[in-house]
């Protein structure tokens, strides 16, 4: 599965959530969602501007961590 560390880089920033939603100029809700792995896809053009905000590559946000997804699915690669 692919874990979201959105926190994380949150943290090292001194960033709060509100802080990354206003200046990505996108809503609370989506970021939310994302920051507690409860999505299921992220737009590239979403992890550019998260990337450029938070002045990291994408390998800092997403990381591959081998088993089954927290909503129970198994992944695909074993």
């Amino acid at each position: 599965m692919i874990q979201v560390n959105l926190d994380v880089m949150m943290a090292k920033r001194k960033m709060s959530l509100n802080d990354l939603a206003k200046r990505m100029d996108i809503s609370l809700a989506n970021l939310s969602i994302l920051k507690n792995n409860k999505c299921r896809a992220i737009r590239f053009s979403t992890l550019s501007r998260l990337c450029e905000t938070l002045e990291c590559e994408a390998g800092d946000i997403l990381v591959y961590v081998k088993g089954d997804a927290p909503d129970g699915r198994e992944s695909d690669f074993e």
